[in-house]
């Protein structure tokens, strides 16, 4: 008989973290505990850290002799892991580095300013491309419209762009940050992944590619090229690898944090979504509260179950404490809805009604009108806006 918690929402939950039956990739064993949690433990006991690093060492090695104009690629936002993992190749590993950074016009102030401080403590060479705002504004609303996550043009551009510099300037290593398995069950600790085709179309672009996207939204598929991944066939000519560092060294984020916080002096920030007061979680991007009042939404659950599971697995709080912030913190409603709503052109109400087309059972669909609105964050009256004329002007 399978045992497993049950929260005040009727949803099954993990016996050992918070993770909710509507996490995604998520299910749970005999004993009720999850496969995330059960992933973690083969992080802990029986991944030898020491080789896989050896094994990095060796790809290092061998991409130096080329002695090319760059030993890699590594894609860059701005946020703790980007962050740490820019500081790990060129401080830690020596490596000469092309940066490169798709900004998805969604950068806070801080973060702004925590990119500059680490270029240039760093000595890095950089290429940021900002995509066409246009088409941004017609692919938010679409792909909410669709898979009821407006964020596609942000991880495939995310994903794709850096892929697409690779092969334009042939350069074969790619190096991200954090692997699958911390957070999802696509992937195995045991494994060595790839940030690879199957990945992209997989996990990051929901099965939505730019060429379907274009007949969507009704541009040409050449305004969309940003956001295609590179054929297989360019990838192998290039010769091209993807590698995420945490697979290959034992990702622990709050430790990093406090090496980029020392060492770049990377400042913390607030969310809309989180804890009160300063924090390292996904700080880079204005919209991480509506992305993850979405969720709320349509799974039941929001960030504070994600951060209080990181926080079980290291040891650093109790589920029945953890259960306590997700009741305290967890419901509230952004402040940033009016900003989102003005970008992609639609009123509350209608963005209530896409949203809860998308609820995924067992999560019961919430009555967005009662859910309490949050507190603005420090920078909210610094975000680009558009009036509704500006709006009608440029459709």
């Amino acid at each position: 008989m399978k045992i497993t918690d049950k929260a005040e929402s009727g949803m099954e939950r993990c016996v050992r973290c918070t993770l909710p039956i509507t996490w995604e990739t998520l299910y749970f064993d005999d004993e009720g505990v999850c496969n995330i949690c059960r992933n973690w433990d083969a992080k802990q006991k029986t991944v030898n850290w020491d080789d896989r690093e050896k094994q990095l060492l060796k790809i290092i090695e061998d991409r130096k002799k080329e002695n090319a104009s760059y030993d890699c690629i590594v894609p860059f936002s701005g946020g703790k892991d980007s962050t740490f993992t820019l500081w790990a190749i060129v401080r830690r590993y020596g490596l000469k580095p092309l940066v490169v950074s798709f900004d998805h016009g969604f950068y806070r102030p801080r973060t702004i300013e925590n990119r500059t401080r680490t270029f240039r403590r760093l000595g890095v060479e950089v290429i940021t491309f900002t995509p066409n705002w246009h088409v941004v504004r017609k692919l938010m609303l679409e792909a909410l419209i669709r898979k009821g996550d407006f964020c596609w043009h942000c991880h495939a551009g995310v994903f794709a762009f850096p892929m697409r510099i690779a092969v334009k300037f042939q350069i074969p290593l790619v190096i991200w940050g954090e692997g699958g398995g911390e957070y999802e069950g696509y992937f195995k600790f045991a494994d060595l992944e790839e940030t690879d085709e199957w990945k992209f179309n997989r996990r990051i672009i929901l099965g939505m590619r730019a060429e379907d996207m274009a007949g969507f939204i009704g541009e040409e598929l050449r305004d969309l090229e940003p956001y295609i991944y590179p054929s297989k066939k360019e990838l192998e000519q290039a010769g091209i690898k993807s590698l995420p560092l945490g697979k290959f060294i034992p990702w622990d984020v709050r430790k990093q944090v406090e090496i980029i916080k020392r060492e770049l002096d990377w400042q913390e920030d607030e969310i809309e979504s989180g804890f009160p007061g300063p924090t390292y979680e996904k700080v880079e991007c204005m919209f991480t509260g509506m992305r993850d009042y979405i969720k709320y939404l349509k799974r039941g659950f929001s960030r504070i179950t994600h951060l209080t599971t990181l926080d079980i697995k290291h040891g650093r709080m109790s589920r029945e404490d953890a259960m306590e912030y997700i009741e305290k913190y967890e419901k509230r409603k952004p402040k940033s809805l009016g900003v989102f709503l003005e970008y992609i052109g639609i009123n509350e109400q209608e963005f209530n009604e896409i949203v809860l087309k998308h609820v995924i059972p067992p999560a019961k669909s919430i009555d967005p009108v009662i859910i309490p609105e949050g507190p603005e964050l420090w920078d909210h009256n610094l975000w680009f806006r558009e009036t509704k004329q500006e709006m009608e002007n440029k459709t």
